[in-house]
């Protein structure tokens, strides 16, 4: 076992390297290595010393390392030298198969669309309108072009149905034998934690750890913890050390500070290069009309324009995911997500490899409620080019799992499974209550979880939330929340009788405390 470890570090290695060889940084720190020689305290015979001694106290070393710490937090380890790639988007075959026959449904809803509205999947804009798009960049919401005949390619509860209609084939009906006794949606076996697993996963959760986001701790008064935690916020910043802060994060970040805890988690400098790809996207926005930016503009219109949090942001989260689609930087998540991103052929020229485009440019097609994973970030950054690459960096990280098909610890699919078997083992009598009145819990919490909860808590609760996501680099967080908060209103759910009534207990959750409602189910709970 050692020698196989052994050759998947040095695979994990070799990709690192390989990965960095391109990046900005690299050719920064040859830059700056150069720059050194000059230095007079490098001397030749010490060379390869005074060189790593100079890159330590310089500060280039702690961007070295962030940038491989972000390598190893993006992109799944190696799998057997041997494995085909295909492996590493997701190793069970059928998950594969059920991906791909999604995204051909996906396709032909586009597609049709197109047909109907007689609208071509992309266009040059002529030069008048190039040039009043420019004007009204920053105020793209007082437009109201008519949209009503675009509709949305699918909504979460689409995608639901084709999650419950999931099986696996070695498993006829239902042989598996501990997997007979689920009653829920899902009728897949993946391993999923159980509640000792995630106390032991959360451990910083726990009861007696001090937390933002808990207004009474009974052992620590909380201003007093959270003074001490702003101050050691402030030096693992002034550290400047990705790994650190993402530990930090775990018992959440201070309003002040979280704008730049996360930045540095997710490795985003905002550099004058990262500002020119930024415009760069805007002028390919402001030349190419897409059939996609209805579809944009449409979801902006029906969620986030009416949410009382976020309809202040409109013109925000136009600018950051019509950036978003033409960025072909996106295609390089499909190397480790299940996806495959559309292709589009050149008008007769169907079929021919050569003429084939990625479309949209950056391989997603957005869905009904896409824009509220942007949303939340609008109240952290305020500067459009930083805004999108926080945006885009947790849709690599973490988003794009929530709405493809895969056995991924973080997917869809696991997340669902999770939240099933939690409630089946822990509230089962309410289980048992809900789906013989026909209200599977699956089917309210669903939306809750494909858009991470945004749009449903109060952005606070939201941001303590998204601060574990990052902090523990998984989305598992968000199946545990869901079942919390069934827990939280089992007293109600009881005595429903229908779906409709089910569904209006859990209607608000505008007034939940996420901290207290996951520590006390994950911590308080009789196992």
């Amino acid at each position: 076992a050692m020698l196989e470890q052994d050759s998947g570090l040095s695979l994990t290695i070799a990709r690192i390297v390989q990965r960095l060889k391109g990046s900005s940084l690299h050719s920064q720190l040859e830059r700056q290595a150069r720059i050194s020689l000059h230095n007079p305290d490098i001397k030749l015979e010490s060379l390869k010393e005074d060189i790593k001694d100079f890159l330590k106290t310089s500060g280039w070393e702690k961007k070295l390392q962030n940038a491989v710490y972000s390598e190893l937090n993006v992109f799944p380890s190696p799998c057997h030298p041997a494995a085909p790639p295909e492996h590493m988007k997701e190793p069970l075959a059928y998950m594969r198969k059920a991906q791909g026959s999604w995204e051909k449904r996906i396709l032909k809803s586009l597609n049709s669309m197109c047909t109907e509205l007689s609208i071509p999947l992309a266009q040059k804009r002529p030069a008048s309108e190039q040039k009043e798009l420019l004007n009204k960049w920053n105020e793209m919401g007082t437009d109201e072009p008519d949209l009503s005949l675009f509709r949305p390619v699918y909504a979460p509860k689409d995608f639901l149905e084709v999650l419950m209609n999931l099986r696996n084939p070695n498993y006829e009906n239902g042989e598996q034998p501990s997997f007979r006794n689920h009653l829920g949606l899902i009728q897949v076996p993946l391993k999923v934690k159980d509640i000792p697993e995630l106390k032991e996963n959360f451990s910083e959760l726990d009861l007696n750890v001090g937390q933002l986001g808990i207004d009474d701790s009974a052992q620590v008064p909380p201003e007093f913890f959270e003074n001490e935690h702003v101050r050691i916020g402030q030096k693992v910043l002034a550290e400047q050390d990705s790994a650190a802060a993402q530990q930090y994060v775990r018992q959440g970040c201070p309003t002040a500070l979280r704008a730049d805890l996360w930045a540095l988690i997710l490795n985003v400098s905002n550099q004058p290069e990262d500002i020119l790809y930024y415009e760069q996207l805007k002028s390919n926005v402001i030349q190419h009309d897409l059939l996609v930016d209805s579809l944009i503009y449409k979801d902006v219109k029906l969620t986030a324009s009416n949410d009382d949090y976020y309809f202040v942001f409109e013109d925000y989260l136009y600018q950051v995911l019509l950036c978003f689609s033409r960025d072909t930087s996106v295609l390089e998540h499909f190397a480790y997500s299940s996806a495959t991103p559309p292709k589009s052929y050149i008008q007769g020229k169907l079929g021919i490899e050569e003429y084939a485009v990625f479309y949209p440019p950056n391989g997603v097609i957005p869905f009904h409620g896409f824009s509220m994973y942007v949303a939340p970030l609008c109240f952290l950054y305020h500067e459009p080019s930083k805004l999108y690459q926080i945006f885009r960096e947790m849709y690599v990280r973490f988003f794009f799992r929530l709405h493809s098909i895969s056995s991924h610890p973080s997917g869809i699919v696991s997340l669902c499974l999770l939240f099933e078997t939690l409630l089946q083992t822990h509230l089962p009598q309410l289980f048992y209550h809900l789906r013989e009145i026909g209200a599977q819990p699956l089917r309210i919490s669903f939306k809750w979880m494909v858009r991470a909860f945004s749009g449903y808590l109060a952005t606070d609760q939201l941001l303590l939330l998204w601060d574990r996501i990052l902090g523990y680099n998984s989305l598992e967080i968000l199946a545990v929340l869901a079942a919390a908060v069934f827990a939280f209103r089992a007293v109600n759910l009881m005595e429903v009788t229908s779906l409709a009534a089910a569904e209006a207990v859990l209607a608000d959750l505008s007034t939940l405390k996420v901290m207290p409602l996951l520590q006390i189910f994950l911590f308080a709970t009789v196992t």
